[in-house]
């Protein structure tokens, strides 16, 4: 079991164990996840790298109604909680994956998966119990917005079956939101020399991976770019004109901030 969860009593599913499920949708959708990050050109050194430890999360979602979302909420928090202590050393940095039944999303291009994405990260902030950090913008046009869980900025991937330029984001035939605490990236690919150097690299590698130019969207954290533009890329090499699907709870809305 993994080591922080062995004192700990949690749903989500170890790499350790989503590698045991033997044959249905859950087991195509670890294949296909082991197939990319065992794949040496695969852009992301951090997932490879996590993939090669056994430190990948899942939770493995049937549909999206009420109930599901709920779970995944529950699931959710309990990640943050786990993601707290972190020491600051990538042999502890483990992702969570939110794997979504193929029965669970009626799609067939990439913006109509990223739809919705956006509709389950907004039920995931309805059903949110903490208070949005204060230092986190609450507008997804706001350099400072992230989204946020338990009290805690998160970065979000969206990978969908759609994508077939930008294979860095298609981690096989199933909807995938590869979720890692926003500092995570701020301490290893944050905006410091070492940071842009990771960063560089790791834009390097898609680009040959893709075999295509970089989404123009590609930024950093509070300096260049928004946030939300880089949880969903569009397919095509094009400037983003639309506005972010996701709005703040109308009760914190109203609420004075401090």
């Amino acid at each position: 079991m993994h080591r922080l969860l062995e004192s700990r009593s949690t749903t989500l599913t170890t790499q350790q164990e989503a590698g045991t499920f033997g044959t249905g949708w859950r087991a195509r959708a670890f294949r296909d996840v082991e197939s990319r990050l065992t794949d040496r050109g695969f852009p992301c050194v951090f997932s490879r790298n996590a993939f090669r430890k056994g430190l990948l999360l899942f939770s493995f979602a049937e549909d999206a109604g009420s109930d599901a979302i709920a779970r995944l909420g529950v699931e959710l928090a309990d990640y943050v909680e786990l993601s707290r202590n972190w020491n600051g050393r990538l042999d502890t940095a483990y992702p969570l994956l939110i794997v979504f039944s193929p029965a669970a999303v009626s799609a067939g291009s990439v913006s109509e998966y990223q739809a919705f994405g956006w509709e389950v990260l907004q039920k995931l902030h309805h059903v949110d119990p903490a208070p949005w950090p204060e230092n986190v913008g609450t507008d997804p046009g706001e350099s400072s917005w992230s989204l946020c869980s338990n009290g805690m900025p998160l970065f979000v991937n969206m990978s969908s079956p759609a994508h077939e330029v930008r294979r860095s984001r298609n981690l096989g035939e199933h909807f995938v939101l590869v979720i890692n605490p926003r500092e995570r990236f701020d301490v290893v690919a944050g905006d410091t020399p070492s940071g842009r150097n990771v960063r560089d690299n790791i834009r390097a590698r898609i680009d040959r991976y893709d075999g295509a130019p970089r989404a123009r969207q590609l930024g950093s954290y509070g300096v260049a770019g928004l946030e939300w533009w880089q949880y969903g890329l569009p397919e095509e090499d094009v400037d983003r004109t639309d506005a972010c699907p996701f709005s703040f709870r109308e009760a914190e809305t109203a609420r004075p901030r401090v």
